[in-house]
């Protein structure tokens, strides 16, 4: 069936090793989408004019949405989403480290959108294509919604490049401290490991796991495939909006085709994906609150839907 490139369906026979990785992925997914609302969410009181403020009201929303799509999709796997709450709650499964880096100002809120979002869509694309259907026909939602975020982030950027020197100033420095962790954390580890990789033994194994789910069209593309197309997507548009990426050896490369860019320092970033980081515990503990809060919520909906099959 993969073979021919057919969609595997919840009712179809697939390997455990199959099921295993894409409720791996999908849940890993759904986290970061819920977790990631946060960093955004905490300017949604702070917003400098209610158009603003009603733009980043609906694209947080969109994010709970997303959430919700992938939840449901992994449900056709035959797990339940409280389990993956749990699991996300009890740091049995994780989510993106990109998400554990603070916005501190209302410029972060622009940044985020252009490059975390825009490195999602890149990443996400293929994925409406990938081979288990309901996690296709899922994403092919959010990718639709995932780039009205990234061109809200542009406009965002370019009203503030357009302004004061100080607007100016503000969004250089969001796109300064946001760029790293979008080309790396959003994209995953190098495809190849040399004997100077931080975390070359990690970076060998994640390999593996990456081709296995290329093999089984889970992945079409490999991370340095994706991070390769992001950046070409990016330069040309922070030239733009007259913003430098910080990264000196961005230079176009006649030959290739793209962009050459500096390497990454993997090392600094390996910190970032430790779960107890306090930023890291931080954004769970919300996450956990924010759950126990809305419990009476879900008790009144399901009771209500029993009330309605009662009758």
């Amino acid at each position: 069936m993969l073979a021919r490139g057919e969609s595997v369906e919840p009712r179809d026979w697939m390997p455990d090793g199959y099921r295993r990785m894409l409720l791996r992925q999908i849940a890993q997914h759904a986290h970061s989408e819920i977790i990631g609302m946060q960093p955004e969410g905490s300017w949604l009181t702070r917003a400098p004019s209610l158009y603003r403020k009603c733009v980043l009201l609906a694209k947080v929303q969109d994010e709970a949405g997303h959430g919700l799509y992938l939840y449901a999709a992994a449900e056709t796997l035959g797990v339940d989403r409280a389990e993956l709450l749990d699991a996300l709650h009890r740091g049995r499964q994780r989510y993106a480290a990109t998400f554990n880096h603070p916005a501190l100002t209302w410029a972060d809120t622009g940044a985020i959108a252009w490059l975390t979002d825009g490195a999602a869509v890149i990443n996400q694309a293929p994925l409406c294509r990938t081979s288990y259907g309901p996690y296709a026909r899922a994403m092919r939602r959010v990718c639709q919604e995932e780039a009205f975020h990234v061109r809200q982030g542009y406009d965002l950027l370019r009203a503030l490049c357009a302004g004061t020197s100080a607007q100016r100033a503000m969004a250089q420095d969001a796109v300064d401290r946001w760029w790293l962790p979008a080309v790396a954390l959003m994209f995953g580890p190098p495809d190849t490991a040399t004997p100077d990789d931080a975390g070359a033994g990690r970076t060998a194994v994640g390999t593996a796991v990456s081709r296995q789910a290329i093999a089984w069209g889970i992945k079409r593309h490999t991370n340095d495939e994706l991070r390769q197309r992001f950046v070409d997507h990016c330069v040309p548009q922070a030239e733009r909006l007259g913003l430098t990426l910080p990264d000196p050896g961005i230079r176009w490369n006649e030959e290739r085709g793209h962009y050459d860019f500096g390497p990454i320092d993997w090392a600094a970033y390996r910190d970032s994906l430790r779960d107890d980081t306090p930023l890291a515990r931080q954004r769970v503990a919300h996450r956990v609150g924010a759950h126990e809060d809305g419990a009476w919520v879900r008790e009144a909906a399901v009771a209500y839907a029993a009330r309605e099959e009662a009758r």
